[in-house]
């Protein structure tokens, strides 16, 4: 039996302000006691994307509205918490550092444990916090700005075997969208459309499948759905609905591919090491998509393996997989103090070179 812990946590890496209450029974399972998300879908509609600076600014008129929604949803004070934890990086630096502020303030005020916890890591644990996985487990991460195969070893322990090495598959099904007048965000309306259009219609690359290894890339996929696009536009004098559809199904069906192919050579280096409950676990926003999950899952039957996907609200950034995170480092004697920064990049791997290059402000994935 271990100590019962509750945690708040809060989220403001990209354009969802969230707060939540997770508790950790005595048993180790997890209690998703409240799970506030404000989105940021009507401020950015205009831009076609998503504006740093008006995130931030939305996050710090949002923050304390949350928590203070998380509590009174939850039926607990601050006095009844164990720790805040916070989503200290990797983000949009404007967001994430008004997340910690606030953060910082609430544990200064309530006298509370401070921890900061890696946006990467919230949804790489996920599976433990909706069903208790054992680790090691594989872990497709595959969101907006990240695609990553890691071995989850530990809390804080990841082996990453690939990843993309230039745009994030939410990335690519977002331009797309763009580029054929679909609004934002790309993922669920690309997904729609797909459905009613056929995926043979145009012949789209499945980039990287011809080199071994789990890396991949998506930006090229996109630029041949802009040159497909733009044959259409000039044989048709525009797109019909069905052109439109098809483009989406065509699209959809590349990326499937890629992210089926390179999860088999994934699986392929996990099972090799024997692990007592092998398990293949996906999360992040493109998991919601419902045609790669079915590819995904059918993949793990085929091998014997376990497949885990979190409920949909999970998928998405949210605030109950920072405090489940928390309550796992703060469970391993991890925790911060009033020096906690904001870190725009922050990979969970250190060991492994960084995918996207590095910089002053070091590896960005």
């Amino acid at each position: 039996m271990t100590k019962a812990l509750t945690f708040l946590g809060i989220e403001s890496s990209c354009d969802d302000t969230a707060a939540a209450i997770v508790r950790r029974g005595p048993d180790g399972r997890a209690e998703i006691l409240a799970n506030v998300v404000a989105g940021q879908a009507e401020l950015h509609a205009a831009f076609g994307g998503v504006v740093p600076e008006i995130a931030a600014r939305a996050h710090a008129e949002k923050l304390d509205i949350c928590v203070e929604e998380a509590l009174t949803a939850s039926g607990l004070d601050l006095s009844d918490l164990d720790g805040i934890a916070v989503t200290a990086g990797p983000g949009l630096i404007g967001g994430v550092l008004s997340g910690v502020m606030c953060a910082k303030g609430i544990a200064a005020g309530a006298g509370l444990p401070l921890v900061g916890v890696n946006h990467l890591a919230g949804h790489a644990l996920t599976p433990r916090l909706t069903d208790g996985v054992a680790f090691p487990y594989l872990m497709l991460l595959v969101s907006g700005g990240h695609c990553q195969f890691l071995i989850a070893s530990g809390p804080e322990s990841y082996t990453r075997l690939g990843g993309t090495i230039d745009d994030a598959p939410g990335e690519a099904f977002d331009k797309v969208a763009r580029l054929i007048g679909l609004p934002q965000p790309g993922g669920p309306h690309v997904e729609a459309e797909a459905k009613s259009g056929n995926d043979r219609t145009f012949s789209l690359p499945r980039p990287l499948l011809d080199r071994p290894g789990c890396d991949m890339s998506f930006s090229g996929l996109k630029t041949a759905v802009l040159r497909a696009r733009d044959g259409v536009v000039a044989e048709k004098g525009g797109l019909t609905r069905q052109d439109r559809a098809d483009l989406c199904a065509s699209f959809q069906a590349a990326v499937c591919d890629v992210l089926t192919e390179k999860s088999r050579r994934a699986l392929e280096t996990y099972l090799a090491e024997a692990p007592a409950t092998p398990t293949f676990a996906v999360a992040g926003g493109v998991s919601a998509n419902a045609a790669i999950r079915s590819a995904l899952e059918a993949l793990c039957e085929s091998q014997g393996v376990r497949f885990l996907a979190p409920p949909l609200k999970l998928c998405t950034d949210n605030a109950a997989m920072i405090a489940w995170a928390g309550i796992e480092r703060f469970a391993s004697g991890a925790a911060d103090d009033m020096a906690l920064a904001a870190r725009p990049r922050w990979p969970l791997d250190n060991r492994s070179p960084a995918l996207l290059g590095s910089g002053k402000k070091g590896a960005k994935a």
